[in-house]
């Protein structure tokens, strides 16, 4: 567990914060004011959680990662709020309750393998919303993955701590493979590391919109790049604002 106490740090310091901002304010814009409760999936270390426990909502995280939902659960506590964290499958929610709001951010949907998957994930949903509820998510675009992602390199070399992260174009269509490196300095100051592979896959716009009303939902909005605008041709991620 002392790791990943080390790895959550330097996660949430490679990660932009300021991206969480983005993501509350779209999230606060799209739910209507009557809505009380939230449920994030793939909440991951609970920054996103917290922040909507600080505007108000009772917030409910899932997320695939238990050692990541300790995580979740700390930070939470040290806010001063206790939270509900629950691990589990996104592609499987039935009879986890009722809520008036679903998130999905960071390109979460993009981790699942296939349409099945997706359409899986939008069923469930449609359940644990009650009628008139919200969902909101986000993707990476096609032109993301296809153009911008293939052959990035980003290494970031901090004093406690190295991160390295390159992407390559997978073997489906829309599909990218990350493969990060940690390198991260313990209090007994020894380095560990870390290695993941990341792998993701989008659709166009159409694909998701098709999977949605299959779903249920009877509206959905499509906007881009944490605006209320609707998506250019150079977009790099598409949100999704959806009614049940």
């Amino acid at each position: 567990m002392v790791f990943y106490e080390d790895f959550s740090r330097v996660y949430d310091q490679v990660m932009d914060q300021e991206l969480y901002e983005q993501w509350l304010d779209f999230t606060k814009r799209h739910l209507p004011k009557e809505t009380k409760s939230v449920f994030e999936l793939a909440c991951g270390s609970g920054a996103l959680s917290v922040r909507l426990a600080q505007e108000g909502y009772k917030v409910t995280g899932l997320d695939i990662s238990e050692e990541m939902l300790t995580l979740a659960s700390k930070k939470a506590r040290q806010a001063g709020y206790q939270l509900d964290f629950t691990a589990g499958d996104m592609r499987e929610l039935s009879g986890l309750g009722k809520f008036d709001a679903v998130t999905c951010y960071s390109d979460s949907l993009c981790y699942l393998e296939n349409l099945d998957e997706l359409q899986a994930t939008f069923d469930g949903v449609f359940e644990i919303l009650n009628e008139g509820g919200t969902f909101i998510f986000d993707v990476h675009s096609t032109y993301q993955v296809d153009e911008v992602f293939p052959n990035y390199s980003y290494h970031e070399n901090a004093e406690d701590f190295a991160f390295l992260w390159d992407s390559f174009g997978g073997e489906v269509p829309h599909s990218i493979v990350h493969e990060l490196s940690f390198f991260i300095q313990g209090s007994d100051g020894k380095f560990t590391r870390k290695d993941e592979v990341h792998e993701e896959r989008t659709y166009p716009i159409d694909d998701y919109l098709a999977r949605l009303a299959t779903a249920g939902f009877k509206e959905a909005m499509v906007c881009a790049d944490f605006t209320d605008e609707a998506p250019s041709e150079e977009s790099a991620r598409w949100f999704f604002v959806c009614k049940k």
